[in-house]
């Protein structure tokens, strides 16, 4: 029964660990969103590195697009592969694609 409930435990933590990456991808598309409307949506280069800002990620698995509409509004999508890589899980389940889009108003 202990490698059962072993197994049940870190599948939990596993869960924890990417409901954590999902609020830090929401936070990099706001923080990214923010830039896009104060700095404009031409501006690829601070929009992404607000978006590497925002929080912990690894830049090399974070992904952002970008899109203007003609209402003044501007979309920014943060893409994000999280890793399974906890012992026994890593193994069991696969990694997890998260996205988060965010959407303002251009200043």
């Amino acid at each position: 029964m202990l490698p059962v409930v072993t197994l049940a435990l870190l599948l939990v933590v596993q869960v924890g660990l990417v409901v954590h990456d999902q609020v830090l991808v929401t936070g990099a598309a706001r923080e990214a969103a923010r830039t896009a409307a104060v700095a404009g949506a031409e501006d690829v280069p601070a929009i992404e590195a607000a978006a590497e800002r925002a929080g912990p990620l690894d830049p090399a698995r974070l992904d952002v697009d970008v899109t203007a509409d003609g209402d003044g509004n501007v979309a920014v999508q943060v893409r994000y592969r999280c890793r399974t890589d906890l012992a026994l899980i890593g193994r069991l389940v696969p990694d997890v694609d998260l996205t988060a889009t965010a959407v303002m108003r251009r200043e």
